[in-house]
């Protein structure tokens, strides 16, 4: 199958601006969602694809879900999204982590977090053709989460080898499958320096199991968000593009050659040729003004009375 006419189709991630109605609010990461989004307008892609942390507290409320999805129906472009970490919750662990500011624990993706996602952009898991190329999405904080729907999506994904051949399968998750190398082990959330690599990747056993069904399913590339840092990396035989956030970049100090500005992916299809091409925001907000604390807070530290528009959101 090869498809003779060029065409394009764009990646954006890790928007997660909140809401002036929430408990904490960064208009800076909303006036860059607002570049980004007039930018991939202007791209013209066929269709968008949102790798996640669409909300900075999706999780808790309703409210961030549907500023965002205006947001996205807006802009007159097909979409297709996987939930972020911030939209529904953490991978999972049955051990509180290094850092006691986040309890890990109660921060375990939950099923009725995912339900919320779903409400608004539909299932945890889809896979679509367009032209020669295939996209398979899923929420991977699903994986070894035992909720409901885990081996529902297992099952999914073992069907996708079944699936008739195609040039270009392209996968999306949110989590980064490894961060250095495919074989590393799983690293240990009780200890200070393994605590972020544990944060951002998936743990070994997933990560292994995945690999077999993505060789399966001869899939050729992996797109990831939630570390805000751009890297690439081949293994395997597919390409893996860890992304770079829409909106704000973090762990700038993790690889020599990561890099952290802001901006997203245009991928241009060109019979059996992907080509990336990496596409900075033209215009970064120099906003400094926001309230409420960042990270993972606790429920204690979630106060809507500060929210400044009114009324807050329940």
């Amino acid at each position: 199958m090869c498809n003779k006419q060029p065409w394009t189709f764009v990646y954006a991630a890790d928007m997660q601006p909140g809401s002036p109605r929430s408990f904490r609010y960064r208009p800076a990461l909303m006036e860059n969602w607002h570049s980004t989004k007039r930018q991939i307008i202007a791209n013209k892609p066929q269709f968008w694809l949102n790798g996640g942390d669409i909300t900075r507290d999706g999780l808790l409320h309703d409210g961030e879900f549907v500023e965002m999805k205006d947001e996205f129906d807006s802009m007159g472009i097909p979409y297709h999204t996987i939930p972020g970490n911030m939209d529904v919750g953490n991978k999972h662990t049955a051990r509180q982590g290094f850092f006691d500011s986040r309890d890990d624990i109660a921060l375990n993706m939950k099923s009725k977090n995912l339900a919320r996602y779903e409400k608004f952009f539909g299932p945890a898991y889809w896979t679509f053709d367009h032209k020669n190329v295939r996209v398979t999405g899923f929420c991977d904080m699903l994986l070894g989460s035992s909720q409901p729907k885990e081996e529902k999506l297992w099952k999914f994904l073992e069907e996708l080898k079944k699936l008739p051949p195609i040039d270009h399968h392209l996968i999306l998750m949110h989590y980064a499958m490894f961060i250095d190398d495919i074989d590393e082990e799983t690293f240990d959330i009780t200890k200070e320096d393994e605590y972020m690599q544990w944060y951002f990747g998936l743990d070994k056993p997933i990560r292994m199991r995945l690999l077999k069904f993505f060789k399966a399913a001869n899939v050729t590339r992996v797109v990831t968000g939630h570390i805000h840092c751009r890297k690439d990396f081949t293994a395997a035989g597919i390409c893996f593009d860890l992304a770079p956030s829409a909106t704000c970049g973090q762990w700038s100090d993790k690889w020599p050659d990561g890099d952290i500005s802001l901006g997203f992916f245009r991928y241009d299809v060109n019979g059996r040729e992907i080509t990336k091409t990496f596409i900075p925001l033209e215009n970064i907000s120099q906003r400094t003004d926001f309230y409420g604390p960042g990270g993972h807070p606790k429920p204690e530290f979630r106060n809507y009375s500060m929210a400044w528009q009114k009324p807050a959101f329940k």
